[in-house]
């Protein structure tokens, strides 16, 4: 199973190396040794967690009105956690445990810093500075995002599925024995996505794209039908996810001359939709 997920990560890394436009450069750092680059891209990739953990306080109503929305749409889930949870129970056991155990296995922490310092390395020692970008970003979004559920979670104190416990039993505070009270947000959806969403970055085509974006929200979909999540907490994860990797990639607009296929003159707008049939995120791109 890791070798598949290797022989993907490659193949992404090949796609995105081939990609890069060489006909100009203009990095301020290409007479630099490859010791004072690692030094300026870890700078890079603590800067980037303080530059996404301080936004909201540069957000103006905009912003707001998209926070207010992924709080609306969570709550509104809170109401058919229950009765979602109910409804995977019809097909838990059904789920090939292949497709679980990856699920589980990929967005550990462990395997995943695992897999995007492999990028970054690989950016680095081939001298490729799309590839220590995407690297730097991944590191830096799945620091940020990781550091968050943990401190998080335990405030929140909600119970896990696997208890027993319905939806809305909470024990804030819960520094210890904490793991059948810390379902709020899901750890494994942030890193799946974040990856997923910052190397989907890197390709044009909506299809790729979309194939990406499904392989990541893999983890997330499999932790609920384990029982280790509701169905508000991947939602939520997941949208929290895409904030920081933007915020993240903006920041790193200003340290790098390589540029991703998206346009910077693109802006960015998430709508949640919720409907008795449809639930999801639309990202739109005016």
């Amino acid at each position: 199973m890791r070798k598949n997920c290797f022989i993907f990560l490659f193949a992404c890394i090949s796609q995105m190396s081939f990609g890069q436009n060489n006909n100009y450069n203009l990095d301020l750092n290409v007479n630099k040794t490859k010791w004072q680059n690692f030094k300026y891209d870890i700078g890079n990739v603590f800067g980037g967690v303080g530059y996404a953990y301080s936004r909201p306080l540069h957000w103006e109503k905009k912003q707001w009105t998209n926070f207010g929305y992924t709080a609306a749409g969570t709550a509104s889930l809170f109401f058919v956690d229950d009765e979602f949870n109910g409804w995977v129970d019809g097909f838990r056991s059904d789920v090939p445990r292949w497709l679980a155990n990856y699920g589980n296995d990929v967005a550990a922490p462990g395997n995943n810093y695992m897999i995007t310092s492999a990028v970054y390395l690989t950016g680095l020692f081939t001298d490729n500075e799309k590839l220590r970008r995407t690297g730097v970003l991944l590191i830096s979004s799945a620091t940020a995002t990781g550091f968050f559920q943990q401190v998080f979670k335990r405030i929140v104190g909600r119970a896990r599925p696997k208890t027993g416990e319905n939806s809305n039993v909470f024990q804030p505070l819960h520094f210890v024995d904490f793991e059948n009270y810390d379902s709020f947000p899901s750890g494994h959806a942030m890193l799946a996505f974040t990856n997923a969403y910052a190397i989907a970055k890197q390709f044009e085509n909506p299809w790729i794209k979309a194939g990406i974006y499904t392989v990541g929200s893999i983890p997330g979909l499999i932790r609920i039908v384990d029982k280790f999540h509701w169905i508000s907490d991947i939602a939520f994860s997941t949208v929290f996810s895409i904030f920081v990797v933007e915020a993240i990639d903006r920041y790193l607009d200003k340290k790098y001359a390589t540029k991703y296929n998206d346009k910077r003159n693109k802006k960015l707008a998430f709508e949640l939709q919720f409907t008795p049939r449809q639930i999801g995120v639309v990202i739109h791109l005016d």
